[in-house]
């Protein structure tokens, strides 16, 4: 596609079944972004566009890495690229804000030096393609994105579906399955990019709208649609971005998911997944002296965040928004009291988001839900939110933690997908 058929007519609807009502704002940022990309390659070449989404936890927190269920929707924040094949092999991406990448896909062998960096997510993808049989292969590709670093709103989730859509539409003619894709982004982020997340992230990411899922078989997660309009309810989803950044904290998060495996493990299994309920409780005794004692309040949480999870999508699907809302403050104080994921024992005198919690049940209490979105420790919350209150909400919120920390999302249908 040429630059300027970006203003057309047959563009802007493509734009609309994705964007709705923001497709002429966002007609604009695509046009802007061929223009970089014709900058940042210093040619007029006919490109194509692609954008994965962000997403928002509803429920399910920290259950997905030990095989649970989670509720997740696909946000209206997404990375965008304009990008253009290319016969050699080479990969290069150049992000906004960021140094360009280099990547030659004739070398898939793990990098111990790349770890944490986006250039591990393009080279891991890429082997997962080839170890599946599918085809990849070079482009160039200028990257712009709104999904807010360290924010909670899986900006690398939605950079590796991005990644895998582009190579996918490319070299494969959009024949993967969304699922596979998400699959695919897990594994380049936990073996190249060694951070051990659960699948969640990519897949809320990579299928769009909002799905509950169950991931029992992490091989054919179980997705089910749950047809649900905030709007229509009352309510506006709000994010709080409590400005804690999550770069260093990988070993927090890694310790939840190894403190869960390690009570399964204690019954010859993997994950919690596999271990009946009442087998943890009834030998509680014996479990703490092998794993210590947060670890089976970390179980407990999952069992019952599992629960939950039902209870939240049955509660949407028969429109009971007063039972959501119990519940999505009941898996908040889960997630603080029990999985102990809303501060850092690292920083105990810095509690953002714990700080954002209390303020949040001052301002709610018996109106709305709130609760702490997903990785915890630094970052973001998430609350549900009255409309007639929402002005009150954000303007709190803001004179706390700035004047950019609270903005209201919008859940997006489409996930990963060529515009």
């Amino acid at each position: 596609m040429k630059k300027n058929e970006i203003k057309s007519p047959e563009f802007l609807s493509r734009l609309l079944s994705v964007y709705g009502d923001e497709a002429t704002c966002q007609q604009k940022r695509f046009f802007n972004l061929a223009e970089t990309f014709e900058k940042d390659f210093n040619c007029e070449a006919d490109v194509r566009f692609f954008s994965a989404p962000g997403r928002t936890e509803v429920g399910g927190n920290h259950t997905d890495h030990n095989n649970g269920k989670v509720l997740a929707a696909a946000i209206n924040l997404d990375a965008i690229a304009a990008v253009e094949e290319r016969t050699d092999g080479i990969i290069c991406v150049n992000s906004q804000g960021y140094s360009p990448i280099t990547v030659d896909t004739a070398n898939l062998n793990i990098v111990d030096e790349e770890a944490g960096k986006s250039s591990a997510l393009i080279r891991g993808v890429c082997a997962r393609f080839n170890e599946l049989g599918y085809k990849y292969g070079g482009f160039n590709a200028s990257v712009t994105s709104c999904v807010l670093s360290g924010s909670g709103l899986s900006s690398s989730a939605a950079y590796e579906v991005l990644i895998g859509t582009i190579l996918n539409y490319l070299y494969n003619d959009g024949k993967i399955s969304a699922v596979e894709i998400a699959q695919i982004s897990q594994y380049a982020e936990n073996v190249y990019f060694k951070k051990p997340c659960g699948l969640m992230d990519q897949t809320a990411c990579s299928v769009g709208g909002f799905v509950k899922i169950d991931f029992e078989d992490t091989s054919a997660p179980v997705i089910d649609k749950v047809d649900f309009d905030i709007a229509k309810h009352g309510y506006d989803l709000c994010i709080v971005d409590t400005g804690g950044n999550h770069a260093d904290l990988t070993g927090d998060y890694a310790a939840i998911r190894l403190e869960m495996n390690s009570v399964a493990e204690y019954f010859g299994k993997s994950v919690l997944r596999q271990v009946d309920e009442k087998e943890v409780f009834e030998n509680i005794g014996d479990i703490r002296k092998k794993t210590g004692d947060r670890a089976i309040e970390r179980a407990i949480h999952f069992y019952n965040e599992n629960k939950r999870v039902e209870r939240l999508s049955k509660a949407l699907s028969d429109g009971d928004f007063d039972e959501f809302k119990n519940t999505i403050i009941e898996s908040g104080k889960s997630s603080y009291m029990y999985n102990q994921n809303c501060f850092t024992l690292s920083a105990p005198n810095e509690q953002p988001v714990a700080l954002a919690l209390c303020v949040s049940e001052e301002l709610l209490k018996g109106k709305g839900a709130y609760r702490v979105h997903g990785g915890g420790f630094a970052g973001t919350i998430q609350a549900f939110v009255p409309v007639e209150e929402t002005e009150n909400y954000v303007s709190s919120m803001r004179k706390i933690f700035g004047e950019n920390s609270c903005y209201i999302l919008k859940v997006r249908s489409h996930g990963g997908c060529e515009i």
